[in-house]
């Protein structure tokens, strides 16, 4: 079988964080939706259906995909998997002769196909109605990522579910030196190489918590779970985090609660970040501060791409909401519900705007276009610091988001 994860036509929601990158490629716990969507539905090949903009990014992402061939699944990008009736429903199917599309309300969640056409995947967004004359199952309780909200909704319980999934709470194959402090060490995991200094605090008592190989909790750091540090990812002295995911090659300093760090990305110093989500190669100057709560405890609106208008997310709390490649100076303030484009680099006092759009450079009094052949030179600099090179397909879709707001 060939599994075949998708894009539809809701993805531009998810925007600025899936501008770079296929929707399943999206952090929304310890796994990303890719990772949750093949843990559920083991392969024997693999190919990816996106965005054709996006099709040499994705393609290096998961280098060992190929061409959609034989009996395939197609499974929606957006879908968080969890066990219920939709999963089950898809997973009776595959394998049988019968071609299948399944379906929530009017979003195409799956189709399974034992001889899939072509003309499938040769468009940029798969939906019902590429799905003509394929019988139809409607199904129910999937859980769907549509808005940028939804990328950090239900946090700590997703961390929960992906590190009981994930396996290897227990296991310690990394230092804990004299004077650090682990609680519940049954519900920790900590990887080779990986290191928890002295007088750093490891609380698993509440959720799991997973150190990853070559990761550090600093000393007199509080790392409280459920919480997930990927490879390579440091938690600062002193720091404090909880309910958190900090991603591959990541660095955090001061207060960070319930937020998204996809990977490599820093916000090494003092400041808050609460409730919020930072794509990759973003840097928080030293002292920054995201405000996730309304002074009025009102519903917090964040701008939506598609409806070029903010809109309600039914949240009290969100904050932050960054994309690949943007960085901020030091005391740096973000408003509640902020969304920052890629590729902007902000700076002064006062708030930035609540919507800052993509190549963007200034601040509270006013933004210009940031060019792009001088934020390309920036990110080869910060990308050579992680022995990182831009890639020919990176290179490619960000000069053509800059191109697109210039």
């Amino acid at each position: 079988m060939t599994l075949c994860p998708f894009e539809d036509d809701r993805v531009g929601h998810l925007s600025p964080l899936a501008l770079t990158r296929a929707v399943y490629d999206l952090r929304v716990g310890a796994r990303t939706l890719f990772e949750g969507i093949a843990a559920a539905f083991p392969a024997d090949r693999l190919a990816l259906h996106t965005r054709a903009a996006l099709t040499g990014v994705a393609a290096e992402e998961h280098p060992e995909a190929g061409e959609v061939a034989g009996p395939t699944l197609f499974i929606n990008g957006r879908w968080l998997v969890r066990p219920g009736d939709a999963l089950d429903a898809v997973r009776g199917l595959v394998g049988t002769d019968e071609a299948r599309a399944f379906t929530q309300g009017d979003t195409l969640l799956a189709l399974w196909h034992p001889n899939p056409p072509e003309s499938l995947t040769a468009t940029d967004a798969l939906g019902r109605f590429h799905t003509e004359g394929i019988p139809e199952e409607r199904v129910g309780g999937a859980t769907l990522v549509t808005h940028l909200w939804d990328l950090i909704a239900d946090l700590g319980e997703r961390i929960s579910f992906d590190l009981e999934a994930m396996g290897g709470l227990g296991t310690h194959a990394g230092t804990i030196e004299d004077g650090a402090h682990v609680v519940a060490p049954e519900s920790v995991h900590l990887g080779e190489g990986a290191v928890i200094r002295t007088g750093a605090v490891v609380r698993a008592d509440a959720g799991p918590v997973w150190i990853g190989a070559g990761a550090e909790v600093g000393e007199n750091a509080v790392v409280k779970g459920p919480v997930y540090l990927g490879l390579k990812a440091v938690v600062h002295p002193a720091a404090r985090v909880d309910e958190s995911v900090i991603g591959t090659w990541s660095k955090v300093g001061g207060e960070v609660h319930g937020s998204v760090v996809h990977s490599l990305s820093s916000k090494g110093h003092d400041g808050y970040l609460g409730n919020s989500y930072l794509g990759r190669w973003c840097n928080l100057g030293a002292d920054t501060n995201t405000s996730n709560l309304k002074n009025d405890y009102g519903e917090v609106t964040l701008w939506d791409a598609v409806a070029e208008d903010f809109v309600g997310s039914g949240r009290q709390f969100a904050g932050l909401f960054m994309g690949d490649h943007s960085k901020c100076s030091i005391n740096t303030m973000f408003n509640t519900g902020t969304v920052v484009g890629v590729f902007c680099n902000l700076f002064g006092s006062g708030f930035p705007p609540r919507h800052v759009p993509s190549f963007s450079w200034g601040g509270a009094e006013g933004l210009v276009p940031y060019r792009i052949d001088k934020a390309l030179r920036v990110a080869e600099a910060v990308m050579a610091r992680r022995d990182r090179a831009l890639s020919d397909a990176e290179r490619a879709r960000l000069e053509a988001i800059g191109a697109a707001v210039s």
